[in-house]
């Protein structure tokens, strides 16, 4: 049994090595458009090697081998580890022990996380690093491995998701943790208001924290139920940090669907958008913009009325607040369904209202040729003398983005309103505005603008024949 024991720590060692090599080179070639060749070779090469080495080479007994793996790590749990062999960050036996320069010992991959999150401090000793030099700790590797044979089991394996990030059961635990005091009706006041804040720190620090709730979406559902509390339904702070914790869940992908299609949360952002403090409402935008990035969102909010309130925030927000709110109606109206809402809701005037002030010049204009296309929005446009800032617009400022966008929207008005065509041209005239950008535009506005300049030449020579 202890040869066995000793032939499978050899194993799972270099299964380890294996990865963490192929995910290097995958890395390497994912980002390097002129990668070499060797490169490929060298991840075809080091992929064959994990595959032999898991299921075997051509016969080889690859369920007998998931099972004994299975098995040895239902063993080691069931036993007490020494407290020298447990990872401080994960509790978990440790893989591929490494000393910080703090003298502290950790499982690699879990201090490497620790570390390229921006994290200087020994999470053990509190101690500022002075390097972030990791040297393996071939003692306590060596006392691991004979601890293990010793017993004849195989190290368990480390949770490295397919999204490669780590899950550690002190994160499990914690998150488990702080949903109890939230749900569980003896918990008092300020116990669920602390948990509740934790939550939103820890949702905010860890990208590993925030995908434990694909793991078990129910969990999204407790959290949720301290708004049924009676003592804190109405609690402004606690309003606030549930919603950017719902923020901070909503940043990963996979909780997007969970999340933005729980019946609860589009109400409280929208409450939160009304009647929250000015970083709630402006969590709650930024919380719908990141919500909206999955297309079935985008109309599951649009439909619950929530233009106003971030037409509302556009123009009353703080700087930070109103890039929110414009960030999340240009992504909503991505959706044909929602552009007539936010013209109902008053996204033109607003957007109007910030070129002018000189406040979200990009994103307002962005906002203005997408709502284009709808010609309510276009008749506005012109009612509020929009023709004017749009060509000021193009004269003054320098992002050919905007000049671009601002174009997009004049040849809208070209096509809904001939009437235009008189201010246009007279700008023509005066400043040959429209004939610079068919010269130095964009792609996109060249065509534009060349479009307008057609235009205004069948305008032009109409008036002749008709003078004739």
């Amino acid at each position: 049994m202890a040869k066995s024991g000793a032939a499978a720590v050899a194993a799972a060692v270099e299964d380890a090595e294996l990865r963490r090599e192929l995910r290097r080179l995958v890395r390497a070639i994912a980002e390097d458009n002129e990668v070499p060749v060797a490169t490929y070779e060298e991840a075809a090469r080091v992929l064959s090697a994990l595959r032999e080495l898991r299921f075997g080479a051509i016969n080889g007994d690859s369920n007998g081998k998931e099972r004994r793996k299975e098995e040895g790590e239902r063993e080691v749990e069931s036993l007490e580890i020494p407290k020298r062999f447990l990872c401080p960050i994960s509790s978990e036996l440790m893989r591929d022990p490494v000393v910080v320069a703090s003298g502290q010992t950790y499982d690699r991959p879990f201090i490497e996380e620790w570390l390229n999150s921006g994290n200087r401090i020994c999470p053990q000793s509190q101690q500022v690093l002075a390097n972030t030099i990791l040297t393996p700790n071939l003692l306590i590797r060596s006392m691991i491995s004979e601890w293990c044979t010793d017993h004849g089991l195989i190290p368990p394996q480390l949770k490295i998701e397919e999204d490669g990030l780590l899950r550690t059961k002190n994160e499990r635990s914690s998150f488990n943790d702080l949903l109890n005091v939230i749900s569980l009706p003896s918990s008092s006041v300020f116990e669920q208001k602390k948990a509740v804040r934790e939550l939103r720190l820890l949702t905010k620090l860890s990208r590993s924290f925030r995908t434990i709730v694909v793991e078990n979406p129910s969990s999204f559902c407790q959290l949720l139920s301290i708004l049924s509390s009676p003592n804190l339904h109405r609690d402004r702070e606690v309003e606030e940090d549930m919603v950017t914790t719902i923020l901070n869940l909503s940043i990963d992908d996979d909780n997007k669907k969970i999340v933005g299609e729980n019946p609860r949360v589009i109400p409280l952002l929208i409450e939160a958008l009304q009647f929250g403090t000015m970083e709630a409402r402006g969590n709650s935008a930024a919380a719908l913009f990141t919500l909206s990035a999955l297309d079935s969102n985008k109309l599951r909010i649009g439909e619950m009325g929530v233009m106003k309130p971030l037409v509302d925030l556009l123009e009353n927000g703080n700087p930070n607040a109103k890039k929110d709110a414009a960030s999340a109606i240009f992504n909503l109206c991505m959706a044909h369904e929602n552009r007539v809402r936010a013209v109902k809701g008053g996204a033109i005037g607003a957007s109007l209202k910030s070129i002018e002030d000189q406040s979200l010049v990009d994103e307002s204009l962005a906002i203005l040729a997408l709502l284009s296309n709808d010609q309510d929005a276009v008749e506005e446009i012109s009612e509020r003398r929009g023709v004017s800032c749009l060509l000021r617009m193009i004269r003054q400022n320098s992002c050919p983005h905007n000049k671009e966008n601002a174009v997009v929207v004049l040849f809208a008005i070209c096509m809904y309103d001939r009437t235009k065509l008189t201010e246009i041209g007279e700008e023509e005239r005066l400043n040959g505005t429209v004939s610079w950008m068919v010269r130095h535009g964009t792609s996109r506005g060249r065509r534009k603008a060349s479009g307008i300049l057609e235009r205004l030449k069948r305008i032009s020579t109409h008036s002749m024949h008709h003078s004739c």
